[in-house]
């Protein structure tokens, strides 16, 4: 087991700077998660401390040993694809542990560990098989139990579930949930999924533009966003996004759509915020409920039904996009028809020009 430190690590290729001074510490046995857009420098990273690229500048630490020289077989990790990577003529027992044959593990040792990561991962009735007659569920499984056999001190993932359909994400998310607490071993994971960042960390790492935005347990980030950024990526459905103007109020500050416009929300004041300052504020759709009065107007454009929830899509005055409503399912409404919208003051965030969370 091993912690795993990063030092201002910088990454570039040619005069493309893919990763930019990040500096992170990642505890023993503690489970990461590298998140954000395409080429954001999640996968760029990764692979850094794989050593399957080498650090332009910085300093990278596994178990307190610096890597910088250390090859990628000696890092004392173990690394699961996107692609499964199986060996189409190897049965599974053979894909399993046909790393340990090629370093001179005995062939008992070798069968004890398959077998060991075999039950584990419940697929000891497949060992006979070949990848043909697996499924991609199957397929992955077998990929992670090759990464088991090793015994690694470090287990990395590059987007292990992006070939699956959605029902075999979620089996598999609760599959490397459970592997993580059974193992206890250091795990990073990258994924462009939110919802695979959301459930499977014990610490999220936002990346954008090679950069961390910002980094901590998931319901921190979700429900105290660093900046817009990390506002709008995590959370599903989209935070809802609108400009407002402050106003004064009798110790308050009220959020107007425009200098005369309807008042969005009204929020103690305090010194962050000016009246007549130009905020944007983030109100997430499971913020925005429905009121018999007061609140703003709204026309309803569409609404889509997903069984246990509505989506409400919603044009209000004065705004240029439309608003979603997160609602039980049982909400009934025709397009065109008007309703009225609350919103709980208490979870709305105000960013400024600059993206910041402000107030």
């Amino acid at each position: 087991m091993a912690s795993v430190d990063l030092r201002n690590i910088s990454k570039s290729f040619g005069k493309v700077e893919a990763v930019r001074d990040v500096s992170l510490s990642i505890a023993d046995k503690e489970f990461v998660v590298f998140v954000g857009p395409s080429g954001c420098g999640k996968s760029t990273l990764l692979r850094v401390i794989a050593g399957l690229e080498s650090i332009t500048s910085g300093e990278l630490l596994i178990g307190g040993r610096p890597m910088s020289r250390v090859a990628a077989a000696d890092r004392g990790i173990a690394m699961v694809f996107q692609s499964y990577a199986l060996y189409p003529h190897m049965s599974v027992a053979e894909n399993m542990g046909f790393a340990l044959k090629m370093i001179g593990v005995s062939k008992a040792e070798v069968e004890r560990k398959v077998r060991a990561a075999a039950n584990i991962l419940q697929i000891g009735e497949l060992l006979e098989r070949k990848p043909r007659q697996l499924s991609g569920g199957q397929r992955q499984r077998v990929a992670i139990g090759r990464a088991i056999t090793r015994s690694p001190d470090v287990f990395l993932f590059d987007e292990p579930l992006s070939n699956l359909d959605a029902d075999l994400r979620a089996q598999m998310r609760v599959e490397i949930a459970r592997l993580h607490d059974e193992l206890r071993t250091t795990m990073i994971y990258v994924t462009h999924d939110q919802v695979e960042a959301m459930t499977l960390a014990d610490r999220i790492v936002i990346l954008n533009n090679g950069q961390v935005e910002q980094e901590g347990p998931p319901l921190e980030l979700y429900e105290k966003p660093a900046n817009r950024f990390v506002a709008g990526f995590l959370g599903q459905p989209k935070m809802n996004f609108l400009l407002a103007i402050a106003a004064p109020g009798n110790g308050w500050i009220d959020f107007r759509l425009g200098a005369d416009g309807p008042v969005i929300v009204s929020r103690p004041a305090s010194g962050a915020i000016a009246a007549g300052d130009r905020v944007e504020l983030g109100i997430r759709p499971d913020a925005i409920s429905l009121v018999d009065s007061g609140g703003l107007a709204a026309g309803v454009v569409l609404v889509e039904r997903l069984g246990g929830s509505s989506l409400l899509h919603a044009r209000v005055p004065g705004l240029r996009d439309l608003l979603t409503v997160e609602l039980p399912g049982t909400y009934q409404a025709e397009a065109g028809s008007t309703v009225r919208l609350g919103i709980a003051a208490d979870r709305v965030h105000a960013f400024d020009a600059s993206g910041r969370t402000i107030g």
